[in-house]
């Protein structure tokens, strides 16, 4: 006990490498009593945050510090942290730099409603950002941010948008959702390598009244006959593709018939050769 009271009474005034030292105390009223040292410095302060087995009740503490506050390095590190109490992150969250809120969903094992929560503050600053920033964003951001920038269409980000490596086909296929949607993007959409070739993207171009139609027939002859008797209910796609659809599937029954009939009235040999 008089070993912890004195380490107390010495995080309260040491200063220098002394004060270093405590920073990887293993009391936590050590580390309380170092939060109360006026010597203790942005950088020390730091220190201290990267300490991952750093008590919950310490990070509460210096979010509650005001003056501590002040410094963006150390509402990062708060934020950054996998014990910080999760008020305390969602309350820093839109005080972070565009490039570490990016970094921040990109982590492994962050939380999903954290996660959300900062791809949400990504998306709700777009309207306020250069090009060049939207490219970038666009290029190493996560798949929801990278959706979001290919429904606003600009022609200098929708091919780099589709070939960011976080980007889902869940996200693709609710840009695909959007009636009103710029023709540029669907066009891009049915060229690109990977998600023209993804079945579930087929089908949502199929469906999409900006997908050119030249483009739509070509995917037919992929379609199960089962998606493509859905797509020719009424009400679906345009009458004009409806018809195009009937046929196809008129097209398939004929041709399942003829090989039916091929295979009944074909067998196996029964010539055989005697001596």
């Amino acid at each position: 006990m008089a070993g912890a009271e004195n380490d107390r009474e010495r995080a309260l005034a040491a200063s220098g490498d002394e004060l270093t030292a405590l920073l990887h105390h293993h009391d936590a009223s050590v580390l309380f009593a170092l939060l109360d040292n006026p010597s203790l410095e942005e950088t020390q302060l730091c220190i201290l945050l990267e300490r991952k087995n750093l008590p919950p009740e310490i990070l509460e503490e210096i979010a509650r510090r005001k003056p501590l506050l002040k410094s963006y390095r150390v509402k990062r590190g708060l934020v950054f942290h996998p014990r910080a109490p999760r008020l305390v992150t969602f309350r820093l969250l839109r005080d972070l730099y565009l490039m570490d809120l990016v970094q921040l969903t990109l982590l492994p094992g962050i939380p999903i409603e954290l996660k959300r929560n900062a791809e949400g503050q990504l998306i709700s600053r777009l309207p306020q950002l250069p090009l060049g920033q939207k490219i970038a964003l666009a290029r190493r951001g996560p798949g929801r941010l990278a959706g979001a920038l290919l429904l606003e269409g600009h022609a200098q980000i929708v091919e780099i948008a589709l070939d960011n490596a976080y980007l889902t086909e869940a996200q693709v296929l609710k840009v695909l959702s959007r009636e009103k949607i710029a023709p540029g993007v669907v066009k891009a959409i049915s060229h690109h390598r990977k998600w023209s070739l993804t079945y579930n993207v087929r089908l949502a171009l199929v469906r999409h009244a900006a997908t050119p139609l030249a483009t739509v027939l070509g995917y037919l002859p992929e379609l199960t006959v089962s998606d493509l008797r859905e797509l020719a209910s009424p009400g679906i796609v345009p009458e004009s593709l409806r018809r195009y659809l009937q046929a196809e599937v008129q097209r398939r029954i004929r041709a399942g018939e003829k090989l039916e009939r091929k295979e009944d009235t074909s067998g196996p040999s029964t010539a055989s050769n005697e001596d």
